[in-house]
């Protein structure tokens, strides 16, 4: 918040979002992020702790905690998927927390494939630490338009439909005739995962073996997130079997959470994994807890 007297920031009491403070001369900045301090050439300081209110006023910087006590829960799911990979989040590196990420996969998951294809960008360092760890070659068989914003989010399954088709595009020439392991963050709905796997093999790859950097995403997020009901999230309401035939692809495999948790530095009760235990460290109620019930009454099963 910005006053006449000064800025303030603060961060939630449970610590669920990142919010990073740095230096700029004598002023002080703040950022979700530390790669935003990167263009304005501020040195990163720390981050706020959990229930930590920050004022910034008359060349003074005074630290307050004035919200109520709690156990700091992390949101892990900014390693995976949010973050940008040149942040600094929660004391790690995003890009080398996806790195360990692949590789645990590639330890938990290994396939007989030719070649490991991320899905751009955010499986890119986790494909990466997947090719190192299994020495299968790693190749950019897939190019992004980075003019097309995040397609999960998109209200409409129609609107995701055609973002998937704009922003991604196979390139032939590296999946050609090759057993392909295809490398994304995570599977919400599916009907993405499905278009992709179905490009890959358009562009005539022999095998498409989809490994998942995260557990099944099987409850909604209420922390900051705008995710689905729980109902349109595959991995509720489909058994792995079932999401490798969904998504049409060769086999299917996801890092398990304890693989997750060992891959990054924090204490594991420090972190949140509601979205894939369903263990809520805030209670939910109302809208919320209807959206967290498989299927609420009234409504029927959503297939995607």
């Amino acid at each position: 918040m910005i006053t006449e007297q000064g800025l303030i920031a603060g961060r939630d009491p449970n610590g669920f979002r990142p919010l990073a403070m740095a230096r700029l001369g004598g002023a002080v900045c703040f950022g979700s992020e530390s790669c935003a301090f990167d263009l304005l050439a501020a040195s990163f300081e720390r981050e706020l702790e959990p229930g930590e209110v920050v004022v910034a006023r008359e060349g003074e910087l005074r630290s307050h905690r004035v919200a109520r006590a709690a156990a700091p829960r992390r949101c892990v799911f900014e390693h995976v998927y949010f973050a940008r990979p040149d942040s600094v989040v929660f004391g790690d590196s995003v890009a080398q927390v996806r790195g360990r990420l692949g590789a645990q996969l590639a330890r938990e998951a290994p396939a007989a494939a030719d070649v490991v294809v991320p899905v751009p960008d955010s499986g890119l360092y986790a494909a990466l630490g997947y090719s190192r760890e299994s020495g299968l070659p790693f190749e950019l068989g897939m190019t992004r338009n980075h003019y097309v914003g995040r397609t999960f989010i998109e209200p409409k399954q129609s609107i995701r439909n055609f973002g998937v088709k704009v922003k991604l595009n196979p390139v032939p020439s590296i999946i050609r005739g090759r057993r392909v392991v295809l490398i994304d963050d995570s599977i919400v709905r599916g009907t993405t995962s499905r278009k992709i796997v179905r490009m890959v093999r358009e562009a005539g790859a022999a095998e498409v073996h989809l490994r998942i950097s995260s557990p099944p995403t099987a409850w909604p997020c209420f922390y900051g997130i705008d995710t689905p009901r729980r109902s349109e999230l595959i991995a509720a309401t489909h058994t792995l079997a079932e999401i490798r035939a969904f998504v049409e692809a060769d086999s299917v495999a996801y890092l398990s959470l304890e693989g997750l948790l060992g891959c990054v530095s924090g204490e594991r009760a420090s972190y949140c994994t509601a979205c894939w235990s369903g263990a809520y460290p805030v209670s939910i109620a109302g809208e919320d807890r209807r959206q967290a019930e498989l299927f609420p009454v009234g409504e029927e099963e959503i297939r995607p």
